[in-house]
């Protein structure tokens, strides 16, 4: 998104939440103004549920959700700041953070973070996003995984699999039984942008995580150019092979029931699938199994997209409380406890214990993988999920993704070259 009007009127310090400044809020009745895109499904369970926590804790909870896409959201949020009248916290994440920082002043976290430890326990590459200039402004509540398999037990019963692949030639292995066993889709795959291109982030990185970081999140010519990328766009294209031609401009979730029945046999998508198969959908744990997406170095790899609340500055001291009391709930590892089971992501801190009740063995399985991933330096930012990039470098990138998966007289090094000059186009 480019820099909108009125900028400059509306740029002021970075406020803080000084302890001083929290005293006199606390004199009055927190109340905090929300805007976030979450309405139905898990998604709008776990904000109402945030929201009654926050509730309990003393507070005015006024939630305005924008239904749609993200931009919708940002349209609103946009107009609000024009007017002089942001919300004191919204839905935001990845680089648009940075960018939407410099539009309007945000609170400064810096306090309530370092009294939860909260950076200690997350990925270095998240932290980074949340805090533009140096200074926490925004604070992720969970962490999806987007290169997760999710595989249903009825097709791998069909094709007498026992177990989830683990690298890109055993995918491709397990998706030709499928197809030989009658599985006419082995692959279950929407036909819209993010989802195109979030299966080419889910390529790269299995191919190689040093070549994602470079190409992706860096965009680095030389990368772009290099065998890593080529041999992505070579494992896309099979991937597009196993897929229904017939998804054009339809959601994934429209496809659940076949991949429950068994007549689509995988999914390449993130952790939220298990909350829409449990919770919105009516489906069991036993008619999937989850795992992590294939992968080649033997290495853990995960790929992130996480949402997270922009804070930002308000005179009015019950919004201000509201905030104060609001920053301390999202860390909470109780909270983010709640808050995942609920929409199916993991938490942020990698210090939560989810081996009690509530939580599904992939969901302990992405939580144990992100821990390994931060050990080893293999935590990347998803492109499909603007998380990478912003978003007008995202747009464009995705646009040369989607032509790619749905034109097969498209080739790699054609996918290449159209990426590549997205790219420069966008820059």
């Amino acid at each position: 998104m480019r820099p909108i009007s009125r900028r400059a009127v509306l740029a002021a310090p970075v406020g803080l939440l000084a302890a001083g400044r929290v005293a006199h809020a606390q004199t009055v009745k927190p109340r905090l103004t929300v805007i976030t895109q979450w309405s139905n499904g898990s998604e709008g369970a776990s904000i109402t549920a945030l929201g009654k926590k926050f509730e309990e804790r003393g507070g005015i909870w006024q939630h305005s959700p924008v239904p749609g896409f993200t931009t919708d959201m940002m349209n609103k949020l946009r107009a609000q700041i024009l007017a002089g009248d942001p919300p004191a916290c919204s839905q935001l994440k990845g680089p648009e953070i940075a960018v939407w920082s410099k539009i309007a002043p945000t609170v400064n976290l810096d306090g309530p973070v370092a009294a939860a430890g909260y950076e200690k326990v997350m990925s270095a590459d998240l932290a980074k996003l949340h805090k533009p200039g140096g200074h926490w402004a925004a604070l992720p509540i969970q962490v999806y995984r987007t290169n997760t398999l999710f595989m249903s037990t009825r097709a791998m019963d069909k094709a007498k699999i026992t177990k989830p692949p683990t690298t890109w030639a055993e995918f491709n292995e397990t998706a030709d039984k499928m197809k030989a066993a009658g599985i006419a889709s082995p692959l279950c795959n929407g036909g819209i942008r993010w989802d195109d291109g979030m299966k080419f982030e889910i390529c790269l990185a299995g191919i190689s995580p040093t070549a994602y970081r470079g190409a992706i999140m860096e965009l680095n010519p030389k990368v772009l150019g290099g065998p890593e990328v080529h041999q992505a766009f070579v494992q896309l294209r099979k991937l597009a092979d196993y897929m229904d031609p017939n998804v054009a401009a339809q959601h994934w979730s429209t496809f659940l029931p076949r991949f429950v029945s068994g007549d689509m046999g995988m999914l390449l998508m993130g952790g939220w699938v298990q909350g829409v198969l449990l919770n919105s959908s009516g489906f069991k744990q036993g008619d999937f199994i989850i795992a992590p997406g294939p992968t080649d170095n033997g290495k853990p790899v995960f790929v992130i997209n996480s949402d997270a609340f922009i804070f930002w500055q308000r005179k009015e001291p019950d919004l201000t409380a509201g905030q104060a009391l609001f920053a301390p709930l999202v860390m909470d590892p109780a909270i983010q406890t709640m808050f995942s089971q609920i929409t199916g992501s993991i938490p942020v801190r990698t210090d939560v214990d989810l081996s009690g009740p509530g939580w599904s063995d992939g969901q302990r399985e992405a939580s144990k993988t992100l821990r390994e991933a931060v050990a080893v330096n293999q935590t990347l930012l998803s492109l499909g999920h603007n998380m990478a990039q912003p978003n007008d470098m995202t747009a464009a990138m995705l646009d040369a993704l989607t032509e790619y998966v749905h034109n097969r007289a498209v080739t790699p090094e054609q996918g290449m070259k159209r990426l590549n000059e997205a790219i420069e186009s966008a820059s």
